[in-house]
């Protein structure tokens, strides 16, 4: 396979699972690792994938990749999370859904759930969710973020306000090895927190790839979340804090 033809199948395989590696490549391809190197240190070049040790992941920074390229980012493994999330959120409960390609998964799981109040600043999780009658839809007013269907701004932590919800279900966009959990807008960063604070108990959606990336502003630490559902064990030392902490990790998919 020419180079041309070879480094669109390397970003697809790069948004299908999050990191590449120079071996894997070279395996999947049938050519050495020298050419695959090469590959990745072109589409680093051209500010396509950054490259880290025995591979490349997709680029990070101060600027989020694309929405619907995020929905197709380890869908298999979303579902899997969302899932199993949904699964602990009892009939009759009280829910948050913030923005997110996770959380929009945890609201199709939703669908099969009876007597349940979502709020949201998700436009679409609403659209998700008018499919089922049981559930009432409470839709936080504000700003339309075009880009994917989110409600940001100071209208909608004023209407998060007024509600204390018995499960908040958020996502993010990175996660720190300390710990820390971030995203890009500072706007969003905001009505994350306030969701946080108006919750009784914080669970967080975040597949592995949360941990290969990293964005600049914080919403709040791993110490908040009660809960986190992801589909790969956490390093080490962030399973360590997150023991010390009390935040139970629920591994979902092959790696449970």
């Amino acid at each position: 396979m020419s180079q041309t033809f070879r480094q669109p199948d390397i970003l697809e395989i790069a948004r299908n699972e999050g990191k590449v590696t120079v071996e894997g490549l070279a395996e999947r391809f049938g050519v050495t690792v020298q050419t695959i190197r090469r590959d990745l240190t072109e589409l680093a070049e051209a500010g396509k994938l950054e490259r880290v040790h025995g591979g490349a992941i997709l680029p990070s920074g101060v600027t989020n990749i694309g929405y619907d390229e995020r929905r197709r980012l380890n869908a298999a493994s979303k579902t899997e999370i969302a899932r199993r999330c949904a699964r602990d959120i009892p009939e009759g409960a009280s829910v948050f859904l913030n923005i997110g390609t996770t959380t929009e998964a945890v609201a199709r799981e939703l669908l099969h759930h009876h007597t349940l109040m979502v709020v949201t600043n998700n436009m679409n999780v609403a659209n998700i969710l008018v499919g089922n009658p049981d559930i009432e839809v409470i839709v936080a007013g504000g700003v339309l973020r075009r880009a994917d269907g989110g409600l940001i701004g100071t209208l909608t932590t004023r209407v998060i306000e007024q509600f204390k919800v018995d499960i908040a279900v958020i996502g993010c966009s990175a996660m720190d090895t300390s710990g820390d959990i971030l995203d890009f807008d500072v706007q969003e960063v905001t009505v994350s927190q306030t969701i946080i604070r108006q919750a009784r108990r914080n669970k967080l959606v975040a597949d592995h790839s949360k941990l290969q990336r990293t964005a600049p502003a914080r919403i709040a630490s791993l110490e908040q979340i009660d809960t986190l559902y992801t589909d790969e064990r956490l390093p080490p030392a962030l399973v360590q804090r997150c023991a010390e902490w009390g935040t139970q990790t629920v591994i979902c998919g092959p790696s449970a």
